[in-house]
């Protein structure tokens, strides 16, 4: 396997910039996963990386070696599509084989490393299959055991699990973890998906608009993100953020209301601040807390994620515990325990309390 390094690499299209500068060092063996919504220029750079795309500026490395102007057959990489990209009109057998195939390969060396990846993948009893006969984590299994017999220093996955239901999905994720845990491989795995990140990486890249807004594990983006952009991003129910202003020893919602949460003792008294947190820190409170409305109610057995309404915006609380409430009902709200994140209301960065 191999290291990853792209350098201050840039992509433009028709003038205009979509990738901005992105510097990444992926370490050999590592699981790395670029994550940000739709046109952040993830799959832009997992591309690049493959020699899809051109690079505009900046280098990219794959084992020490600058691949820039190298063809993509000569990266020693191999690419999980979305799509599959399997041939219906060859069995899964000659599917996981075609590299090889193309590359001249003796017969029982093809037998033997088709043979391998199925016993991996548990595709053994499915080599006589077409395409057309597997369902869509099959599919995706064949997808992966192609890229497996080529032995590459690279795999790279361009959202391979978002054609699969829910169900599938989580199953293939422990499936791709399991694999990447048994192979030891470099690993670059794209996708919106930030649940997916969360579970699988070792390593987040999470970018907005061609840039990256931060780098670090799963946890370290949970529990200190860099700016609200990563803060609710990362994190399924997002992270609430609502504004609120120093006044002597408060916080206080725009309308003068206490939040019952202590300022940073750095933020001076009268200045605005944007404070974060997360649904699973909020509770009920009987006496003293914010005033809200129950706006919406969805259980889902294990738990229960509730949407609140107040003066200061819409708060989300996840409830782990069953408990009693109705639609458009008053209550107060406890946001003073668990962890509380501040953040500078002009740029987004994370704001640090003395």
């Amino acid at each position: 396997m191999a290291t990853v390094t792209l350098n201050e690499v840039r992509k433009t299209y028709g003038g205009h910039e979509v990738v901005h500068g992105v510097s990444v060092d992926i370490e050999d063996g590592e699981f790395v996963v670029l994550v940000g919504p739709s046109g952040c220029g993830k799959s832009t750079l997992l591309r690049m990386i493959a020699g899809l795309e051109t690079i505009t500026a900046g280098t990219i490395s794959i084992g020490g070696k600058v691949v820039n102007d190298v063809a993509p057959k000569e990266r020693d990489i191999s690419m999980v599509f979305q799509n599959y990209a399997l041939y219906p009109h060859m069995t899964v057998a000659q599917n996981m084989a075609f590299s090889l195939t193309l590359a001249g390969a003796a017969a029982d060396e093809k037998k033997r490393k088709v043979a391998q990846a199925a016993e991996i993948l548990g595709l053994t009893p499915l080599l006589g299959r077409y395409p057309r006969q597997l369902s869509g984590g099959q599919r995706q299994r064949v997808a992966m055991g192609r890229s497996i017999v080529r032995n590459p220093q690279v795999f790279l996955f361009d959202e391979p699990l978002s054609n699969l239901d829910a169900k599938l999905r989580v199953a293939m994720r422990a499936e791709i973890k399991g694999l990447h845990r048994r192979l030891r491989s470099t690993t670059v795995y794209v996708t919106h998906d930030q649940v997916e990140a969360m579970t699988m990486a070792d390593k987040i890249v999470v970018l907005q608009s061609g840039k990256i807004e931060q780098i670090g594990t799963p946890l370290e983006l949970y529990d200190r993100p860099a700016n609200a952009f990563v803060a609710q991003f990362i994190g399924s129910p997002s992270m609430n953020i609502l504004k609120a202003r120093r006044v002597g020893s408060e916080l206080q919602m725009p309308d003068g209301r206490a939040l019952g949460v202590p300022p940073p003792r750095n933020l001076a008294d009268g200045a605005e601040v944007l404070l974060g947190k997360r649904p699973e820190h909020i509770r009920i409170a009987q006496t003293d807390g914010v005033e809200v409305r129950t706006k919406v109610i969805e259980p889902t057995g294990s738990e229960t994620f509730v949407q609140f309404e107040s003066v200061g915006g819409e708060i989300g609380a996840l409830f782990r515990d069953r408990i009693d409430l109705r639609e458009e009902a008053p209550m107060r709200i406890d946001l003073a325990r668990g962890p509380t994140h501040f953040f500078d209301t002009g740029s987004g960065h994370r704001f640090i309390p003395e």
